[in-house]
């Protein structure tokens, strides 16, 4: 890993291109154990669709949960979508989603 750079106040510097804390971000988010065993599920549905031969290794695509559960890794909930449909869906005033099963 790089070197961390911090400004004069003392906070770490974001990252130039996207303007990210992703230190800040795993510690918040992505590195809780609920998100971990999320994550962790998520590559397990994928290397079992790609197993099954319902996606390809580098084939650009998502393997999407069919009823928004990712640890429901059964084959039937299972389908590859393009990324863009996959990871877009239509949400509410109070950031829901429109449709959970989706």
């Amino acid at each position: 890993m790089g070197v961390t750079k911090y400004n004069s106040k003392g906070r770490r510097v974001r990252n130039k291109t996207t303007g990210r804390d992703y230190k800040k971000e795993y510690a918040n988010y992505q590195g809780k154990p609920d998100q971990i065993k999320k994550r962790s599920s998520r590559n397990s549905a994928r290397a079992a669709a790609v197993k099954a031969g319902k996606a390809k290794k580098g084939d650009g695509k998502d393997v999407a949960h069919k009823n928004g559960n990712p640890k429901d890794n059964r084959l039937s909930n299972l389908k590859s979508q393009a990324k863009g449909k996959n990871r877009s869906y239509k949400r509410t005033k109070t950031a829901g989603k429109k449709n959970p099963r989706s």
